[in-house]
């Protein structure tokens, strides 16, 4: 396996461990108020990844921002931990499921605001709803689009590149930060958590890209950590792999003839926006909540949004 060094904006920030594996991703989401569709998205947040950067990096009235959030694993995290919520999604199926959980965490006592737009994120259409430079965090999974199981194998047959992909999955993200940023407030931060992507013999360096997105967008580097998706017993980790993850490593290992480690991690990585001078500062929305939710509401009702 090809060792990866971090990009150079990176060199001598802070690096933590997030304990986010000590429960698999089935208990965490039987604990909180999730519909069982919920178990559908594969590249939905972990639960306890999103539960952690929220508390971490937010206060109780803050909001939270989700711009490709699935089935709303981070919205209802969010709500759960007293944050405002505001999600947004092209495809339909998730954001059924994200509105129903957003629904779920409601009946189960979140009070803060809770909401799931029609995607990809418009500018205009945030500005005219009052959602612009109201949001604090910015926190998302990054979605590189999952190929077929007999595409995959057929990759690794054959050793095919997968520059193309990447760099359509590179393009996307970029746009995606690009069109949120007049939504976050100065200094709000942006939180984007990787997954772990294996070609061939090598994993991608899905993590450079994001650092090289997040800096050509202006954005501020910060920290780069690791969230678990094993368990932490002293100092020994516990794999917690699904049926699906240990038969694909299994394929690998057919194909390369040699051992392949299961995914014990996913990296995030941890952005801030610059701040403004301080007149732009006093000019931005208030802090946490405000009177503006109420027109909020009523503005995206009329549009794009459901509560």
């Amino acid at each position: 396996m090809a060792h990866q060094f971090p990009p150079l904006c990176w060199v001598g920030l802070p690096l933590s461990v997030w304990p986010t594996g000590q429960h698999d991703g089935s208990l965490q989401l039987a604990r909180g108020p999730y519909v069982s569709a919920t178990a559908q998205d594969p590249a939905r947040m972990p639960p306890a990844i999103a539960a952690y950067a929220i508390a971490a990096y937010t206060r109780p009235g803050d909001t939270v921002l989700d711009p490709d959030c699935g089935v709303g694993t981070v919205l209802v995290e969010a709500l759960c931990a007293g944050r405002h919520a505001i999600g947004i999604t092209r495809h339909h199926r998730w954001r059924t499921i994200a509105r129903a959980n957003v629904t779920a965490a409601k009946r189960d006592g979140a009070v803060p605001d809770g909401m799931v737009l029609d995607g990809p994120p418009d500018a205009t259409a945030m500005r005219n709803a009052g959602l612009a430079g109201h949001s604090d965090l910015l926190l998302t999974a990054w979605r590189p689009p999952l190929r077929s199981r007999a595409h995959r194998t057929d990759e690794l047959d054959r050793g095919t590149s997968a520059t193309a992909e990447e760099g359509a999955a590179v393009d996307r993200l970029h746009a995606l930060l690009v069109q949120c940023q007049p939504l976050l407030r100065p200094g709000g931060y942006v939180i984007v958590v990787v997954p772990r992507h294996r070609s061939r013999d090598a994993l991608l360096d899905l993590p450079g890209h994001v650092a090289r997105v997040g800096r050509t967008g202006g954005l501020l580097p910060v920290e780069r950590c690791v969230a678990l998706l094993s368990g932490l017993r002293d100092s020994r980790l516990v794999v917690r792999a699904s049926l699906a993850q240990r038969r694909s490593v299994a394929r690998h290992e057919r194909v390369l003839a040699q051992p392949v480690m299961l995914t014990t991690h996913q990296d995030v990585l941890i952005f801030q926006t610059p701040r403004h001078t301080a007149a732009a500062a006093l000019s931005a929305p208030p802090h946490g909540p405000s009177p503006l939710r109420r027109r909020e509401r009523a503005a995206v009702s009329q549009g794009r949004a459901a509560a």
